[in-house]
């Protein structure tokens, strides 16, 4: 199986940037979209951002202007730059890639805890 490894997380003030990386290894298969997933305390699990294997982007509308993600097909490493935090950002943000395999190619990374806060 993959492993994810993430990285970049951390305590920032409102209007501060962050950024997050996760490289993936571990697999000699190919890999389709990657990207951020996050879950604020007490909400559900949700799209930050995810990026196809040609690069396509897609934002959640929350995050649209303010976050950019990209990838390194050589390094299998997907980056989330974040920039004017919000407090509403907070959450513990997941690392998500799809790999071109059978059976499980879905793959999640622990999470890296953000915190934007004064």
């Amino acid at each position: 199986q993959v492993q994810l490894v993430e990285s970049g997380g951390g305590l920032v003030q409102p209007g501060g940037s962050l950024r997050l990386s996760c490289a993936a290894s571990g697999s000699s298969f190919g890999i389709n979209a990657m990207g951020w997933y996050r879950q604020a305390p007490g909400k559900q699990r949700e799209l930050a951002a995810t990026i196809s294997s040609g690069g396509s982007p897609n934002y959640a509308d929350s995050v649209k202007g303010r976050f950019t993600i990209s990838r390194d097909n050589a390094k299998n490493t997907v980056y989330l730059q974040m920039n004017s935090l919000k407090p509403e950002d907070t959450a513990v943000y997941y690392c998500y890639v799809n790999l071109i395999q059978l059976g499980v190619s879905d793959y999640w990374g622990r999470g890296t805890q953000v915190t934007v806060s004064s």
